[in-house]
């Protein structure tokens, strides 16, 4: 219910390799993750700089994919793993790679339309649908704590979108915000469909097939996306040197991140400190006031903080719950 099962899916990392028996003194470990997670959120404002210099949705995708299927073929050829898939995980492992492409356009067609600050808070939301979603499929029932801590999360959205300015008729929104928004809570509602299937389905799948898999998946299906020509504009390039750089970057960054924590993960104790990994929105507001110039109302700001101090305590409440159980 928290970064550390999302960190599962990105990494493919089974619940047996959240600890280490050596893992790292916790100030350097929540230090990379702090640094992990700001490079995500890194990634997604170069999205939107990419995208506002005229780069195509797919491109921005295919990029990102392409580069880091490559570098973690390379990584796990290199550490002689195995890679072969059981029959028996194929079909979810194939649902699982394609919600985490719609999430991927999802999140970047919210990104190319909205702030990227609120685009992430409400993406962000996924550990409430992932724990309605666990209840309502005959999982846990989510404690009180937690329910309440999901109510202080719906409450800061509520800021966070300034629906008070709304009601007040102070705030004219076009139509690319109603969308925006709708793409950000159709990446929640993806990815806490792929949590699902990776702590339900796909747990006793060795961690590296199932991360090499659910990406080789996703650039498969963006290529023939690009190829049909369903998406209009959708594979231009940049027009602008900054575009381009902005590309190069979405990769880059996307790529360092993900393999940084594929390879640091096991000595992080990810079980104790992911709620450091909800580092991505606060960068990300930081960097997109400094290179977007995407100012927010204090309104904005406190509901934004209300979020993020929701999601952290849903994140430690998961740890732990983890943590007894062990």
């Amino acid at each position: 219910m928290s970064y550390a099962l999302e960190y599962k899916v990105y990494t493919g990392a089974n619940s047996t390799d959240m600890t280490s028996p050596s893992p790292l003194p916790r100030h350097i470990a929540i230090a990379i993750i702090l640094c992990l997670g700001s490079g995500f959120a890194a990634n997604h404002v170069s999205a939107r700089i990419a995208f506002d210099a005229g780069t195509g949705l797919l491109t921005a995708i295919l990029f990102r994919a392409g580069l880091s299927f490559i570098t973690l073929l390379w990584y796990l050829v290199w550490t002689k793993q195995p890679l072969s898939l059981p029959k028996k995980f194929a079909k979810w492992q194939l649902s699982l790679g394609v919600l985490i492409c719609l999430q991927s356009l999802c999140i970047f067609s919210a990104v190319a339309r909205i702030p990227v600050a609120i685009a992430l808070l409400v993406a962000n939301s996924f550990p409430i649908l992932l724990a309605l979603l666990t209840w309502a499929l005959g999982g846990v029932k989510p404690t009180r704590q937690s329910l309440i801590i999901m109510g202080i999360i719906f409450f800061g959205l509520i800021w966070v979108l300034d629906l008070p300015s709304w009601f007040q008729q102070t705030t004219v929104l076009d139509q690319n915000w109603y969308t925006g928004l709708s793409f950000a809570f159709g990446a929640a509602c993806c990815f806490s469909l792929a949590l699902w299937i990776t702590e339900h389905k796909l747990g006793l799948l060795s961690g590296p097939v199932r991360s090499l898999y659910t990406i080789a998946i996703v650039l498969l299906i963006i290529i023939v996306l690009a190829f049909s020509g369903v998406l209009e504009n959708s594979v231009q390039l940049p027009y602008t040197q900054k575009g381009w750089l902005a590309l190069t970057l979405v990769g880059v960054l996307y790529t360092l991140s993900f393999i940084g924590l594929f390879v640091f993960a096991p000595k992080l104790n990810m079980a104790i400190n992911s709620p450091a990994m909800n580092i991505e929105p606060v960068t990300s507001l930081f960097l997109a006031w400094l290179f977007l110039d995407q100012v927010f109302s204090l309104n904005q700001l406190f509901g934004g903080a209300i979020v993020l101090v929701g999601i952290v305590s849903l994140a430690y409440l998961n740890s732990i719950s983890k943590r007894k159980i062990n």
